[in-house]
């Protein structure tokens, strides 16, 4: 059973609890399918923030209370009112710093899309390392339907993804992507029936808290790093990489547990 880590009544736009070394952070506004809003960035935020500094979290786990996931920006939002809303600015006072948080974790973050994630609450789902979805999920890249963009980081990750055509389709359509089909263009790492998500995402959640975060989080920097890196500098970023996480104490442990024939217990992030 997980346990409240923070006093977080009902109507807190986010919720935090814990269950050993994995953090879930639930995205609370269920009459709203979880729409950002600027309280909501700023909790979120915040438990993130917290997660990365708590050296007993190992794991991150980021969910949607209710039926939705994220329905992407609350376009009720006083940040968004007025006859000349400055866009550029949410995106720069907003989702700019919760992308490159959620981006620079010391620890793997997993979204458990329970239900539709649309807009930037699509994208921030595609910024986590897995994504695990419901089959009865949903992916919409709503932007063009309000005369917008992609944003959260949706034009650099959709192509990367899925490549340039399929990017241009969804980005361009708008049109709703069912889990099952993300999960076979490859947009997402699996989709689960309904009644095993929470059990595959713990499962999953637990599994990574038990390895190398260190190491995984260091996987996501040079991967990311490399991609428009030629063959030659991805090598040298990978040596670099290796020589850092040589001097370590999870690469002795990994190594001492591999020749004992016993279980590592790594402790580095």
């Amino acid at each position: 059973m997980n346990t409240p880590t923070t006093p977080a009544p009902d109507a807190a736009p986010v919720r935090v609890d814990s269950a050993g070394a994995v953090r879930t952070i639930t995205l609370n506004r269920p009459a709203a399918l979880n729409s950002f809003t600027g309280a909501m960035h700023a909790a979120l935020l915040a438990a993130l923030n917290a997660a990365a500094d708590d050296a007993q979290v190992r794991c991150v786990v980021v969910t949607g209370a209710g039926r939705g996931f994220c329905a992407g920006q609350d376009l009720g939002d006083p940040a968004m009112s007025g006859d000349h809303v400055d866009i550029g600015a949410v995106i720069e006072r907003h989702y700019r710093p919760l992308a490159l948080r959620v981006r620079t974790m010391p620890v793997p973050v997993v979204a458990a899309v329970n239900g539709v994630a649309a807009g930037a609450g699509a994208n921030f789902a595609l910024c986590c390392d897995f994504v695990v979805a419901a089959r009865s999920a949903s992916f919409i890249q709503a932007f063009s339907k309000i005369g917008l963009v992609p944003d959260c980081g949706g034009t650099w990750l959709l192509p990367r993804l899925v490549g340039r055509a399929r990017a241009l389709g969804l980005a361009m359509t708008g049109e709703k992507l069912a889990a099952e089909e993300a999960e076979r263009i490859g947009l997402i790492w699996k989709c689960v029936d309904d009644a095993a998500l929470h059990s595959s995402v713990s499962a999953l959640a637990e599994r990574l808290a038990a390895m190398p975060a260190r190491a995984l989080a260091e996987t996501r920097r040079a991967l990311d790093a490399a991609m428009p890196m030629d063959f030659g500098d991805a090598l040298a970023l990978e040596a670099a990489a290796q020589r850092e996480l040589g001097h370590a104490h999870d690469y002795a442990e990994g190594v001492a547990a591999f020749m004992a024939k016993r279980a590592p217990v790594f402790v580095d992030r």
